[in-house]
This record gives C-alpha cells, structure tokens and sequence, in this order.
C-alpha cells in the first residue's frame, strides 16, 4: 500500500468516526488529518522495516502530540482531534484472530496474537501518555514564557 492510499484510507476512516463521535463540523477535516498523518507516519516506519510497535507508537504520539497542538489553537479539548485521530490504530484485526484462535481451540496462535494485540495498545496508550505530557510541558513552558 502506498503512503498516499494509506493516508487517504485513514483520512476516509478517521472521518467516519469523526462523525460518529459527534465531532463538531469545523473540526471535522482537522481531526481526519489528524489520523491521516499519524497513519502515514506509523505506514512509513512499517516500509522502513520497523516493528508493528514502535509504529503505532511513534504514530500515536503524532496524533496526541497535532491533537494537543490544535486543541491549543482552537480553544477546544484534545479528544476532540485525538479520539477520532487513533481509531485507525486500535488493533480490531488482533482480537478478532484472538477469539477466533481461542474457538478453534489453537491456543498457541491465539496467545500469540493476544500478546501482539495487548503491545500494540499498550504502545498506543504510551504514544498518548507521552505526548499529553510534551503538550502539557510546552504550554506551561509557553505561559511561562509569556509572563516573564
């Protein structure tokens, strides 16, 4: 898959969620293009021959770090950008490979890909811990800065 299909495929879902989670309608192409970037990024370090992990790591501290950054710029809350923004990341296809394996009594696959799954949402609430710290550290830094 190419950078620019796997942006716009994220940017397609991203969207869809945006909508579903009630989004506000001026933000709705901001936090698409949330996701998207995040995506691209976590598609691009999987192309380099990177780990599934540190992928949707370093694609989740994109999408929390642009969300904290338009949150600052638009008066509004970060969910609002990073919600819909880490959908594309959550691993759906692990779990459902989990339970399948479980039902069909492959317990070997099914630790397999539960361990997987469990890493790369682990990875994902990192990547967002990390950047609600940066964001929270920049605009005490900025306000400081300000007064000063």
């Amino acid at each position: 898959m190419t950078l620019f299909t796997s942006g716009l495929t994220s940017f397609l879902a991203t969207l869809g969620f945006a909508v579903i989670f009630n989004i506000p309608r001026r933000h709705l192409i901001t936090a698409s293009l949330n996701g998207a970037l995040g995506w691209m990024l976590y598609t691009l370090i999987m192309q380099l021959g990177g780990t599934t992990i540190i992928a949707n790591f370093a694609g989740a501290v994109t999408v929390g770090l642009i969300g904290e950054l338009l949150a600052n710029h638009f008066r509004k809350p970060a969910t609002i950008f990073i919600i819909p923004g880490i959908i594309p990341f959550v691993p759906g296809y692990g779990i459902f490979y989990t339970m399948e394996s479980i039902m069909l009594q492959n317990f070997t696959e099914a630790v397999s890909k539960g361990s997987e799954s469990f890493m790369i949402a682990v990875a994902i609430a990192s990547g967002l811990i990390v950047s609600s710290t940066l964001g929270k550290y920049v605009r005490t830094y900025a306000r400081r800065r300000k007064t000063s």
